[in-house]
């Protein structure tokens, strides 16, 4: 059975250039774009093999259904 899942994507900057991209929910889940449409192709092919390992290995696939996600500020002496 084929279902759609939605994934929150956390794409990061780096200094050397580039893109990292973090999927929260998929601990480990990493990967890496030179632009961001790179880093975006690049993290959908990094779930989709995540998802396939899991399932192969019979693992429950985590969804975010239920999640709240919320941006605090807070203030830091640096």
């Amino acid at each position: 059975m084929m279902r759609s899942l939605n994934y929150r994507i956390l794409l990061r900057k780096e200094p050397e250039g580039g893109y990292t991209v973090i999927v929260p929910t998929l601990p480990g889940c990493v990967t890496f774009g030179e632009t961001v449409d790179e880093a975006i192709a690049m993290a959908r092919e990094a779930i989709e093999l995540y998802i396939e390992g899991m399932l192969a290995r019979g693992e429950e696939i985590p969804t975010e259904e239920g999640l709240l996600e919320y941006t605090l500020t807070v203030e830091a002496h640096a």
